[in-house]
């Protein structure tokens, strides 16, 4: 019999009236639910489905400012969660250097992150981005093998 309801199962078998059988047997169960003890069920285990898509939504924004007043942007980038690379091969050092101080304000107060990635270039992150390695430390590395 067990072998004919997997072979229902798989639609390999023809036969209705053990299909009726099990209809009837089932009809005749009742479920209790009111007896199930409400702690078999793990809720530490559930998960959102929509808690795993948010993390692969992550974003990094490419900005190259070329005033001071852009730095506002980059800030609103960081407090919405987004990594920024910074370039300011454009701009005048003194305004860079307005820039970067902003930033590493706005940085500090999220507890982010912002690291010299290259020649006026930086990386500023938000609390949950997590960078491995200095891309400085290779730059150096490079410069003392010239």
């Amino acid at each position: 019999m067990a072998f004919s309801k997997i072979g229902k199962f798989f639609g390999i078998s023809d036969e209705d009236e053990d299909m009726l059988d099990t209809e009837e047997y089932l009809d005749d169960q009742e479920i209790d639910n009111d007896n199930v003890p409400a702690n078999t069920i793990d809720h530490d285990k559930i998960v959102s489905i929509k808690s795993g898509m948010n993390a692969a939504k992550s974003k990094i924004v490419l900005y190259e400012p070329r005033v001071y007043s852009d730095a506002k942007d980059v800030a609103q980038n960081l407090l919405n969660n987004k990594a920024v690379i910074i370039n300011f091969s454009r701009m005048e050092d003194t305004s860079a250097r307005r820039i970067v101080d902003f930033i590493t304000g706005t940085v500090y107060a999220l507890n982010g992150e912002i690291q010299r990635i290259g020649d006026k270039i930086f990386l500023a992150t938000p609390p949950k981005f997590v960078t491995n390695g200095k891309i400085s430390d290779l730059v150096d590395k490079k410069d003392n093998l010239s």
